[in-house]
């Protein structure tokens, strides 16, 4: 692990494995637990879509998607306990990754989808997002790094048929870059979008990119649990910056967790419902 100009832990060699193994296992010991905090909330955004565009079956972007955890919870009825099980447990390490494909397989078919709703996952990660493709636990996937370059052709096509975009603590390393080519620039598309973003990183570049395209957001209230601090020096290190930055962390994160601020942005006026059939979004390089 590194520390990175952010002062948050670098984990990133967990979301490049072949499988989630280090991903669950790691995580596991900082009570990583924002998804299923999330998973409500996604639910009833989805739900209120629904109702106001008239699609009975959303598209739903979920940017660092990672592992398709999101959709394993918002579509299967998954919970973040039950994945460190699957996952971290000591049956897990004796496994071969074709061996838990097979058992998530199974998951997928005898569960169903608890909620009709497709999955398309956008991540940096080609490892990760494979998993989560041959797992069954993502419609389709994005394979692109938009902080650095704008999407191609068929990746630009694929964005396009997000009906919500979400994320679950990425935004802050992510930017109001890649938010701003999902949007793909004047009369492009416009999804609803939910973010949940550490108190340590300012939304308003990002609040100010989506009010440029015609959005308004709205910053809920309550603070989520991300994860624990993974050492003292992280701990110092993101208490010094929410200090300079103008936010107190006395009684949240001088407690020793991450929190974040669940903001969400529609816009105005809310789009039609889609008609037609939409573009096919299994895998994209």
């Amino acid at each position: 692990m590194r520390t990175g100009e952010t002062v948050k832990m670098s984990f990133d060699h967990i979301y490049t494995r072949p499988d989630p193994r280090a991903y669950f296992g790691t995580l596991r010991e900082l009570d990583y637990s924002i998804p299923e905090l999330a998973k409500p909330h996604f639910r009833r955004l989805i739900s209120e879509y629904r109702e106001a565009c008239g699609a009975p079956a959303p598209t739903v972007l979920d940017i660092g998607c990672s592992y398709g955890v999101n959709a394993a919870l918002v579509k299967y009825g998954a919970t973040m306990e039950e994945l460190y099980h699957r996952y971290a447990d000591r049956d897990a390490r004796q496994r071969t990754r074709e061996s838990l494909l097979t058992r998530d397989r199974e998951l997928v078919r005898s569960r169903g989808r608890t909620d009709p709703v497709r999955f398309l996952g956008l991540d940096a990660s080609e490892e990760a997002l494979s998993y989560a493709l041959e797992a069954g636990f993502l419609d389709g996937a994005v394979h692109a790094d938009l902080e650095s370059g704008e999407p191609t052709d068929e990746q630009r096509a694929r964005l396009d048929g997000a009906d919500l975009v979400i994320s679950t603590g990425c935004l802050g390393y992510v930017t109001e870059r890649t938010i701003s080519r999902i949007l793909g620039g004047p009369g492009g598309n416009r999804p609803w979008m939910a973010h949940f973003v550490l108190r340590m990183f300012p939304f308003e570049p990002i609040a100010e990119t989506l009010g440029a395209a015609g959005y308004r957001t709205v910053r809920h209230e309550g603070l989520f649990r991300q994860r624990r601090f993974a050492t003292p020096q992280e701990r110092a290190g993101v208490l010094d910056r929410l200090s300079a930055a103008g936010v107190d962390p006395t009684g949240v994160e001088t407690d020793g967790w991450f929190y974040a601020q669940l903001y969400t942005s529609q816009p105005h006026p809310p789009r039609p419902a889609r008609a037609g059939n939409r573009p096919e979004t299994r895998g994209s390089k």
